[in-house]
């Protein structure tokens, strides 16, 4: 919905609640409005149903005339015209707090209605060093629990900014985009909510979309659909390094890969990364700061994960799966996190799931911050797009490549690396990098790299064409030293988790 204007509306509730005001063309549609602000105040007309301001005290589905007598209208609201950019403002709304600086909407589907939240301190723009973090949820329609989730988070990170130190430092160093759901039509199809399974499990098509992506070991020729395309021109479009995605129906942190190769580890039964060390810390974040994911078969499932992860190949192979996806073709490491044995459970569960994850959402995120960042320059000191950039002996299938500004982030756990950096006609260039114990002040290790050319550098081209679409895995021979069963790597893992 572009054109949305939001405010925070003191006269709702005890506690101020973001409010919508929509365009004419979307006041008829009260449904619509339901299912894209589930916990929302909205002004439809001249009225602010503010029965929307909780669904964790009114339930997912409250019908809109409930809100209505339930809420009533907030007198003294003073809406302003909706505006172009969707931007949120504070011109014309008296004795309310905003947070037009902090925040960014922004609709990368018009279709399919999908909608992105930006929080950070430059939210309209990428800022040379500041990483790109995302969260999605509600990919399954009938998983509803990280859609709520998302929704809380967007209030809890805007509201504590400036008096947590911790958020607050979060949002001045990360540029952080939340998409609450990307199958609203899904969620909005789900008529009889089940623990188990709904129909509104797939979009409105049919299609189970997080196995709609491009694959790298497997040809997946189904047919792709808006939202999977919306999703993959975004990534395109922002240097995400780190994410996740919210699922529902287990408890566990599952991370890449979800399919696999004999090159990949398969022949042990699971599917590892050349970044596998990094992929269990990450997992291991999330999961021990919840209480319930530790536990030992929490859902009472076949799955056993006493430690609270999973290989996603391990547990089950699928194929077009969005966490690979975004591994190799978007140079993002993104781990799936299932948060609910119950995929839709009682709206009185709610708040003990956002007691449950609320420090796991912000633990997480800060690990955007881990490893080493910076520029790729010339000897003439000018930044160089699309230059390969990659550490030695964990080389990506899909090279990671500096963006359009020479920047590049490489996510590390503490130690010594020799980052190899390749320019097309050059000899590769080596610098040794030591990542500390903790990060500096929820920033990376800053290492600009200056190469000594001399003279103009060859062009380098914008595209990548060392990365088409295709299983990339598929010639692939050998195991890589990732894929090995390796105690070396569990104990890092298991000593970073503990003292880090």
């Amino acid at each position: 919905m572009e054109d949305t204007r939001a405010c925070l509306c003191s006269g709702c509730s005890n506690s101020p609640r973001i409010c919508f005001q929509l365009l004419p063309s979307y006041q008829a549609e009260p449904e619509l409005v339901k299912s894209t602000f589930p916990h929302t105040p909205v002004l439809i007309g001249s009225q602010l149903y503010c029965c929307f301001y909780s669904s964790l005290e009114h339930g997912l589905r409250q019908p809109l005339a409930s809100a209505a007598a339930a809420g009533g209208s907030c007198a003294g609201l003073q809406v302003p015209p909706p505006a172009r950019d969707g931007s949120i403002f504070e011109e014309g709304c008296p004795r309310l707090q905003f947070y037009h600086s902090l925040t960014q909407y922004r609709e990368i589907c018009r279709s399919r209605n999908l909608w992105v939240l930006i929080v950070g301190h430059s939210p309209k723009e990428h800022r040379i060093g500041i990483p790109e973090f995302k969260y999605v949820a509600n990919m399954h329609g009938d998983e509803s629990v990280g859609r709520e989730l998302l929704l809380h988070f967007i209030e809890y990170l805007v509201t504590s900014n400036g008096r947590d130190p911790e958020v607050t430092n979060l949002i001045n160093n990360t540029r952080i985009h939340i998409m609450p759901s990307m199958n609203p039509d899904g969620f909005e199809a789900v008529l009889n909510p089940d623990c188990f399974y709904n129909k509104g499990r797939e979009n409105s098509n049919s299609y189970d979309l997080n196995r709609n992506f491009p694959d790298a070991f497997e040809f997946n020729n189904v047919s792709r659909q808006p939202e999977t395309v919306a999703v993959m021109k975004w990534l395109n479009t922002e240097t995400f390094v780190l994410s996740a995605n919210l699922h529902g129906g287990a408890l566990v942190a599952s991370y890449p890969f979800d399919n696999g190769v004999p090159a990949t580890g398969t022949l042990y039964s699971r599917s590892l990364t050349p970044d596998d060390d990094v992929f269990q810390y990450l997992a291991h974040t999330y999961a021990s700061k919840n209480p319930d994911m530790k536990k030992r078969k929490p859902c009472k499932t076949k799955i056993d994960s006493p430690s609270g992860i999973v290989n996603g190949y391990f547990w089950y192979p699928l194929k077009g799966g969005m966490q690979d996806y975004n591994y190799i073709w978007a140079q993002c490491f993104e781990i799936t996190l299932e948060l609910s044995c119950c995929k839709y459970p009682r709206e009185e569960k709610l708040p003990g799931f956002w007691n449950d994850n609320k420090d796991s959402l912000l633990e997480y995120m800060k690990q955007v911050h881990i490893g080493v960042k910076g520029q790729v320059f010339d000897q003439n000191e000018t930044p160089l797009p699309n230059v390969i950039v990659e550490v030695q002996d964990r080389k990506h299938i899909c090279p990671y490549r500096t963006n359009k500004f020479g920047e590049y982030y490489l996510l590390l756990l503490p130690g010594s690396y020799v980052i190899e950096v390749t320019v097309p006609g050059h000899n590769p260039h080596l610098t040794k990098v030591t990542i500390p114990p903790k990060s500096q002040n929820f920033s990376a290790l800053k290492k600009d790299i200056l190469l000594p050319f001399r003279g103009q550098l060859d062009h380098i081209p914008e595209s990548n064409p060392l990365c088409p679409m295709i299983p990339l895995y598929r010639d692939l021979q050998g195991h890589s030293v990732a894929t090995k069963p390796s105690l070396f790597l569990f104990l890092v893992t298991l000593f970073h988790i503990l003292f880090k």
